[in-house]
């Protein structure tokens, strides 16, 4: 596939996913434009990209976010991909934690999604990708807040197709398993220092939440992201993809 002449923005695009789909959305023709709050992560992915570029951003700040948008110039493809995952049983689930995820997960979705409309607006063709997780379709123990911030992206999508239906622009979200990357990394950390199981054993409690037993390459789920933006997929929009090997 060709994205020759289209410009995609990723937000949380210096580790994880987002390189993944920097990687990604270049291979196809893409230019790219990557944001985040940590410059170097940002300058080692644009370092191998010719023409890619990298704006430091706080996708919570709505004056960032702007700005952000300003700096990367049109943009076709927005892919709402940074986020945070943190842990806790309920009744320690404090007010910090909760505005901490709602505002990772949620509201920098919104506004990154937002923005990237607004300037897209009457072009007659967008992409608006927003990164959820199979957390927002269901609900996991011990992640609440987590899971209310994504179970409010994914509907965020839903009423965000809505509006756009028919515009030539769509809007759906991603929702993989437990993935192969460094946030998960930090999910295993915690799972070891606060239990008394093994890395291994770590891995396999997170793996065994996947159907297929396995964490889910980041890789994976950039394909379905490059698919959404083929002429062929026109037609999807405000669909929830679950990227975890289950049956739907």
């Amino acid at each position: 596939m060709t994205l020759a002449g289209r410009r995609v923005l990723v937000t949380g695009g210096g580790t994880g996913l987002g390189a993944s789909m920097a990687r990604g959305f270049h291979a196809a023709g893409a230019e790219v434009v990557v944001c985040g709050r940590r410059r170097e992560p940002l300058d080692a992915v644009t370092a191998s990209f010719p023409g890619a570029r990298s704006v430091i951003a706080d996708i919570t700040d709505g004056a960032d976010v702007a700005e952000l948008y300003r700096l990367a110039g049109p943009i076709d493809i927005v892919i709402a991909n940074a986020g945070a995952a943190r842990s806790a049983p309920l009744h320690r689930t404090d007010l910090m934690l909760w505005h901490e995820m709602i505002g990772a997960n949620l509201t920098g979705a919104f506004l990154t999604l937002r923005d990237g409309y607004a300037q897209m607006r009457g072009k007659g063709w967008g992409r608006l990708i927003t990164v959820a997780s199979t957390a927002g379709l269901r609900g996991y123990p011990y992640v609440t807040a987590y899971t209310a911030a994504k179970h409010g992206a994914v509907g965020l999508t839903r009423a965000i197709a809505a509006e756009v239906e028919g515009s030539g622009i769509t809007a759906n979200a991603l929702c993989p398993g437990y993935l192969d990357t460094e946030m998960t990394d930090r999910t295993l950390d915690n799972i070891v220092a606060t239990t008394r199981r093994t890395r291994d054993e770590a891995v396999a409690t997170l793996a065994a939440d996947n159907p297929q037993g396995r964490l889910i390459h980041p890789d994976e789920v950039t394909a379905v992201a490059l698919r959404l933006c083929l002429p062929e997929y026109d037609g999807i929009n405000g669909a929830a993809l679950e990227i975890d090997g289950s049956v739907p």
